[in-house]
């Protein structure tokens, strides 16, 4: 047994077999089936998941696939995805507050003219008497208001010119990055109605870069709560039962996926993969490392790779469409990362038809997905209703939240009441499964550091509306007796460097509240690793295994990107208390890819949470691996340095590429950020060991 054990702790070791798996986890749970350990996908692409196929799938091409909306009702175009052929530019609606001024084209001209002269004197001048280059940011933001104001339109230009001008980016990027359909007509709508003087302004110089403005900390307001904490808050009661609950998360379908094309840096968008575009001579580049058929470590997930995830699934855990899970966590990001220019409303809207055809295809069951920042189209970017008070800007997203919903409807996961309060609700719905657990979606872009709208009104982190929501739901829960967990993409906590402080403060704010009698558990995404946040009361000010109230699981993603192994993850639950009892991730290793031939990839078991950590904790095993749990692991960590090196290669997904933790200041970080359910908590850890996707630039003690 303990060289069974060794190995599931180990996933570097050899392959369990399937009997012995079998016995193993016959141990841990006598009423949940396994069977094998390993799964290897065949390498033949699965033509039934598509009915039909404008290219069809083979040992040297990616499938290109005819996708039909059915809510929409149409079907897209091959042009759409062909990898060939990749637009420079999508056509999608551009919108822009109010002009509070009818200018004409040489007044408008003129003032532009005057505006960028005048922030380049800001700038430039060092006898301005502004102290700093925050406050200079800041003095020109205010000319960039003005301008917002009385020519909204000019703004993408202007933007392209300063940022190019400036030195914040290179020429081809700053163009990118600014044009009006990506990010200049969004921070046009911004800078008309930011208080650009105040909070406001120093987030967004921040945002245009760090070495301006530092990012503020957090100024936390005190949540007002619809009824006091139960002074006797009622306990949740285990049945004794278990059930199986899949959580996936972060897919990236790159549907341009160029097999044969460049799959290392330097490529010619944010993600490899895709065909070279020829240069100045009218020739392509060479080719130094070709991509494979089921996907490379710089790449976001190919259909191959997408569906051979899938494939697995079944297999290694037991389950099959017709004996499904009890339901499935989609925690965001089914959208490639490739960039903006190139993306589109129709294109989202594609891979968003095409992964729920896989989905349904091979798994049972209820899926009950949250939107991710890659969810949208231009990424990242969600406005708040308020924006101009539910007019054009405040409803400029809600085409997505009104297709998204109908879809998870068409595909049977939510009902028509659910899908109304999601199409209203930013993507973001509560449902009750099985009459005693109330699942509750967040769209968390709305606290996402990099969405430019979250940005407005900075002091009320609930501007949107969505904190109010939740707190709604859950109030709900727990005047029914109702258990909750909630699931969103972007972590509230852990280095300080994803949330925004206000919007996470408050979050924790909720969790503190209602945990641990209503909120059974947090789920999130977004990182593509495989992390955990424990949550304390008191906002985490006394990080005790008594004041451990909360767990926040952050799925591993089944894309690449980058430098992992891809992974996903099953829970045991209790079907009653809704508590996680058993946690197993299975992962498929990326580098060895190149070398499939006549198979597809090996999908395998991981590792095991209870196995690979419970001996350390002293934890029993008829215990959940709650707040209290993970607590006494860091505590682990802290007597055993090889328990982070565990930690730190599970985090990777067993990958290659992750560096290693072996330093003292990297082992004081981990236990850090594992107890950094807040960014305030998380940006007092030592930074530079949050990620394995490259080598660690933190400084050692």
């Amino acid at each position: 047994m303990m060289a069974l054990l060794n190995m599931i702790g180990n996933p570097r070791k050899a392959i369990l077999h399937g009997s012995a798996l079998a016995v193993f986890l016959g141990s841990v749970s006598a009423s949940l089936d396994y069977s094998i350990s390993a799964f290897t996908v065949p390498a033949a692409f699965p033509t039934t998941v598509y009915s039909t196929f404008y290219v069809k799938p083979g040992p040297t091409n990616e499938p290109q696939p005819v996708i039909f909306d059915p809510v929409l009702n149409i079907t897209f175009p091959f042009s759409l995805t062909d990898p060939d052929i990749i637009p420079a530019l999508q056509s999608d609606p551009v919108l822009y507050p109010p002009a509070l001024a009818n200018l004409s084209s040489a007044a408008t001209q003129a003032i532009v003219s005057a505006s960028l002269d005048q922030i380049h004197r800001i700038v430039e001048s060092n006898h301005s008497g502004l102290s700093d280059d925050c406050s200079k940011c800041i003095a020109a933001l205010s000319v960039g208001q003005l301008l917002a104001r009385v020519a909204p339109e000019s703004i993408p230009q202007a933007m392209v010119s300063l940022c190019t001008d400036t030195g914040l980016n290179s020429k081809e990027k700053c163009g990118d990055d600014w044009r009006a359909s990506v990010l200049g007509a969004p921070l046009a709508q911004v800078l008309a109605k930011a208080d650009v003087a105040g909070l406001d302004g120093r987030y967004i110089c921040n945002y245009l870069s760090k070495a301006t403005c530092p990012r503020p900390t957090v100024v936390s307001r005190k949540v007002d709560f619809p009824k006091p904490r139960p002074s006797i808050p009622k306990k949740a009661i285990p049945s004794g039962k278990r059930a199986k609950v899949f959580h996936l998360s972060d897919l990236h379908l790159d549907t341009r996926y160029k097999v044969g094309s460049e799959s290392e840096q330097p490529c010619p968008a944010s993600v490899c993969c895709r065909v070279t575009a020829p240069s100045a001579n009218g020739l392509a580049g060479e080719v130094k490392n070709p991509a494979t058929l089921f996907g490379h470590f710089k790449c976001d997930s190919p259909f191959y790779l997408a569906v051979a995830a899938l494939q697995s699934i079944g297999p290694l855990t037991g389950t099959s469409i017709h004996s499904p899970p009890e339901l499935t966590l989609y925690t965001g990001d089914l959208v490639t990362h490739g960039l903006d220019k190139q993306k589109s409303r129709d294109f989202l809207e594609a891979t968003e038809d095409a992964v729920w055809q896989m989905f349904k295809a091979y798994i049972g069951g209820p899926i009950y997905a949250a939107l991710g920042n890659h969810d949208t189209s231009p990424s990242n970017l969600d406005a708040p209703h308020n924006l101009d008070r539910r007019g054009p800007l405040g409803q400029q997203f809600s085409w997505h939240y009104e297709h998204v919903s109908k879809l998870w409807e068409y595909y049977g996961s939510i009902d028509n009441k659910t899908q109304v309060q999601a199409s209203t609700h930013y993507g973001a719905y509560s449902v009750v499964h099985n009459g005693t657990l109330r699942i509750i979606t967040l769209n968390t872009d709305f606290y996402y550091r990099n969405n430019l709208y979250a940005f407005l009104n900075v002091q009320d982190p609930d501007y949107s509306g969505i904190f109010k929501f939740l707190i709604e739901e859950l109030q709900k829960a727990e005047d029914a007796g109702q258990r909750a967990w909630i699931m969103g993409h972007a972590l509230s906590g852990w280095d300080g460097n994803t949330a925004l402080p206000n919007g996470s403060d408050m979050l924790y704010q909720i969790i503190d509240r209602y945990s641990p009698h209503v909120i059974a558990g947090v789920f999130w995404g977004h990182t593509h690793e495989d992390q955990v946040l424990i949550y304390y009361t008191n906002n985490g000010t006394h990080q005790t295994q008594e004041n451990a109230i909360n767990v926040g699981w952050a799925g591993p993603s089944i894309t690449p990107l980058t430098n992992l192994n891809s992974g996903y993850r099953m829970y045991e639950v209790d079907t009653s208390s809704w508590e996680v009892y058993e946690s197993y991730t299975f992962i498929a290793n990326v580098s060895t890819f190149s070398s499939l031939q006549t198979t597809g990839p090996v999908f395998q078991l991981e590792y095991s949470t209870r196995e690979a950590y419970g001996a350390a904790a002293d934890w029993p095993r008829d215990a959940p691996l709650n707040a209290t749990f993970w607590h006494r692991v860091t505590e682990a960590m802290e007597r055993d340095r090889s328990l982070v090196s565990l930690f730190n290669t599970y985090q990777g997904k067993s990958s290659v590429k992750s560096p290693n933790c072996t330093s003292e200041a990297c082992a004081k970080a981990k236990v850090c950020y594992i107890r950094s359910g807040s960014t305030a908590l998380g940006s007092l850890c030592p930074q530079g060991f949050a990620s394995v996707q490259n080598v660690y630039d933190g400084k050692n003690f």
